[in-house]
C-alpha cells in the first residue's frame, strides 16, 4: 500500500469514527455520498479512455482519408462531431464496468469495505447504490442512443454526401477498385475533378453483363437533385455480353458518355425513407410493426430490423448489467491489488463482451438468428455471472 493510499485510508478511518458519535441516518448518507463521489470519479476517468480509444478509432476510419482527399479541416471536424453520440453511447456501459471496477477494487485493497461491513453496513448497502447508479447511467446512455445517435446519423449522413459532391476524390480515390451498388469501377489516377482512365463493370436489368471503358473522364460540377455525381467520358468504348448466348456480343462507340452516380450508390441514407439506425426507438417498432402486418417483407430484411431494435436498448442498459457484475467481482477479486487487477478483469471481458455483440450482429443479419437473443444473451451472461458470485460472497 502507497503512503498515498495509507492516507486516504486513515482519513476515510476517521470519518467512520466520526459516523459513530452522530445520528446513524445521517451517518449513512454521508458514507452514501463518500460511495457514489468515488464511483462518479473513476467513471469519469474511465468514460474518457474509452471515448479516446473509440474517437481515435473513427479519426482513422474517415478523417485520415478526408484529409487525404484534401477535404476541408472544417469539415471533417464537424463530420466526427455527427458521431458523437455513437461514441458516447459505446464507451458508456464500458465505462461504468471498467470505472466500478477499480473503484470498487480500490476500496477493497484499502480495507474501506472491510470498514464498512465493521461499521454495520451490509453488502447489501454497497450493492444497490452501485446497481442504482448504473440505472441511471443505462437510461442517460439510452437517451442519447435513442434520440441523438440517429440525428447525429442523419446529419452524418447528409455531411457525407456535401463532401463527396464538392471533393470526389474522396469516392474516387486514385488507382483504386470500388464497389458502387453491384457496379465495379477501376480508377486511375484523379487530379482535382480529371480521372485519366477509368473502367467499369456492372449488368444490365437482364443480368447480362455490361463493360465500360474510357480515357479521359471529368466531373462535372453540375448540381443535379438525386445525384451524387456526373462523370463524362472521352471516347468511351461499350461492350455488352450476352450470359446466355457466349458468342453474342454488342461494341458501342462514342464521342462522349454521361455517366450518372446516385446518391445511394455512394452514401447510404438516401433512399427517401431513413433507414432503422437513424430512426428511434418508437418509430422503429411502428415500422416493425408494418412490416409484419403487410407480410410482404423478407424474413432476413425483418429480423435485421428486429436485432437493430433491440440493440437500441440491450447496449444502453448493458451498463447495469456490468455495474452488478463490478460488485461481485471487486469483492471477489480485489483484497490485493483491486485497482489493477480491476483495470485488467474491465478490459479483458469489456473485450469479450464487444466480441459477441458483434457476433450477434453477424448472425443474425447473416444466418438469420433471432435479433432479441443476439442482442441480449451478452446481457444474460453478465447478469448471471454477477449475481451468481454475489451470492457466493454473501454465504461465505
Amino acid at each position: 500500500m502507497t503512503e498515498q493510499d495509507s492516507s486516504k485510508t486513515k482519513s476515510f478511518l476517521k470519518l467512520l469514527s466520526d459516523l459513530r458519535n452522530r445520528p446513524k441516518k445521517l451517518g449513512r448518507h454521508v458514507v452514501l455520498m463518500y460511495l457514489v463521489k468515488e464511483l462518479l470519479m473513476y467513471f469519469t476517468i474511465a468514460f474518457i479512455f474509452f471515448f479516446m480509444v473509440f474517437f481515435v478509432n473513427q479519426i482513422l476510419l474517415i478523417a485520415e482519408n478526408l484529409l487525404k482527399s484534401k477535404v476541408p479541416l472544417w469539415d471533417v471536424m464537424r463530420l466526427l462531431v455527427c458521431y458523437f453520440p455513437a461514441i458516447i453511447a459505446q464507451s458508456a456501459p464500458y465505462a461504468t464496468f471498467v470505472g466500478f471496477l477499480m473503484c470498487l477494487g480500490r476500496m477493497m485493497t484499502d480495507n474501506e469495505i472491510l470498514v464498512f461491513r465493521a461499521s454495520g453496513f451490509s453488502y447489501h448497502y454497497i450493492f444497490i447504490p452501485v446497481v442504482v447508479l448504473g440505472l441511471i447511467i443505462s437510461l442517460l446512455s439510452f437517451l442519447v442512443n435513442d434520440y441523438f445517435l440517429p440525428l447525429g446519423s442523419i446529419n452524418a449522413t447528409k455531411l457525407s454526401k456535401e463532401i463527396f459532391s464538392a471533393t470526389p476524390s474522396v469516392e474516387l480515390e486514385s488507382n483504386s477498385v470500388k464497389n458502387l451498388n453491384g457496379s465495379k469501377i477501376v480508377i486511375g489516377t484523379v487530379k482535382d475533378r480529371n480521372i485519366s482512365d477509368i473502367v467499369f463493370f456492372q449488368a444490365d436489368k437482364s443480368g447480362n453483363d455490361r463493360l465500360i471503358i474510357a480515357g479521359e473522364s471529368e466531373v462535372l460540377n453540375d448540381k443535379v437533385p438525386g445525384l451524387m455525381m456526373q462523370i463524362k467520358m472521352s471516347n468511351p468504348v461499350i461492350a455488352s455480353f450476352n450470359n446466355h448466348s457466349k458468342g453474342d456480343y454488342e461494341v458501342l462507340e462514342a464521342k462522349d458518355l454521361l455517366f450518372n452516380i446516385f446518391d445511394t450508390t455512394v452514401v447510404s441514407g438516401f433512399t427517401g425513407s431513413l433507414n432503422p439506425d437513424q430512426m428511434t426507438s418508437l418509430d422503429l417498432g411502428r415500422e416493425i410493426k408494418r412490416m409484419k402486418d403487410e407480410g410482404s417483407t423478407e424474413k432476413r430484411v425483418l429480423n435485421a430490423y428486429n436485432m437493430i431494435f433491440n440493440r437500441k436498448f440491450a447496449i444502453p442498459f448493458s451498463a447495469v448489467f456490468f455495474a452488478i457484475l463490478s460488485v461481485s467481482l471487486a469483492f471477489m477479486f480485489g483484497k490485493h491489488n483491486g485497482q489493477t487487477i480491476g483495470l485488467i478483469l474491465g478490459l479483458i471481458i469489456c473485450v469479450l463482451n464487444w466480441a459477441l455483440l458483434i457476433m450477434g450482429q453477424i448472425f443474425s443479419t447473416r444466418n438469420g438468428l433471432n435479433g432479441f437473443v443476439t442482442m441480449w444473451v451478452p446481457n444474460l451472461l453478465l447478469a448471471v455471472a454477477g449475481l451468481g458470485l454475489y451470492l457466493v460472497i454473501l454465504k461465505k
